[in-house]
């Protein structure tokens, strides 16, 4: 398995710096992954660094919490594609879906799919809020939407689980027959849970241990 072209090289940290931007460019170029995630701020930046490679560039909307109202999704939707970003990171407004509010959250979603102008957008569900329940709603509401995949996670969660087979396997059962993919994200930090991932049916691993795994996946290969 090539795992690098599962790979989403992931920089939110707020304390990030243009050198880490540019490190973590490097570091997708080196070792062929497949894109790398960073803030808006640092859309520019991170197309300038790949744009002789093949690396796609990520980056989130309505970040970490989802509670932005959607013209301001819609506007940050649009600065990121117009700054060169690929692919759109959207969190879905949280709340709305708790209160069972399925037409908003599938508005919140579509309005910010028709602001990517064909761009890859990916919904962070943010499984560590939601009971299974919300978890289906929101991936009914990401295929209603129109999204291209569904992501579990922010990393933003205190003390949350991240990524889990589970939440992959049920996520994966509400899109049988959908052309929707599934990104697993947070508190993957080695070769074992990525793996475990992309077996239940992950299409896209989002880390910032991209380079530890790739290191094991090296070892386990020899």
């Amino acid at each position: 398995m090539e795992i690098e072209k599962f790979i989403d090289h992931t920089l939110l940290s707020p304390q990030a710096k243009s050198t880490d931007i540019a490190k973590l460019c490097q570091e997708a170029i080196e070792h062929d992954l497949f894109a790398v995630c960073v803030n808006p701020y640092y859309v520019s930046d991170a197309v300038k660094a790949l744009r002789s490679s093949k690396v796609s560039v990520a980056t989130v909307i309505g970040f970490p919490l989802g509670a932005n109202l959607t013209p301001v999704k819609v506007l940050e939707a649009k600065q990121a594609i117009e700054q060169g970003a690929g692919e759109l990171d959207m969190v879905i407004n949280i709340g709305a879906l708790k209160e069972g509010l399925f037409d908003y959250v599938v508005y919140d979603i579509e309005s910010v799919v028709k602001a990517a102008n064909g761009a890859l957008v990916k919904v962070i569900i943010e499984c560590d809020l939601l009971t299974d329940a919300d978890k289906i709603m929101a991936c009914q509401a990401c295929i209603k939407g129109n999204a291209n995949m569904v992501k579990t996670s922010t990393g933003f969660v205190k003390d949350g689980k991240g990524a889990t087979v589970s939440d992959i396997k049920l996520i994966k059962n509400e899109l049988k027959g959908s052309r929707l993919g599934i990104k697993a994200s947070a508190g993957i930090r080695n070769y074992a849970q990525a793996i475990s991932l992309i077996e239940a049916g992950a299409n896209r691993i989002g880390t910032s241990s991209s380079i530890a795994i790739l290191n094991e996946a090296k070892v386990k290969a020899k």
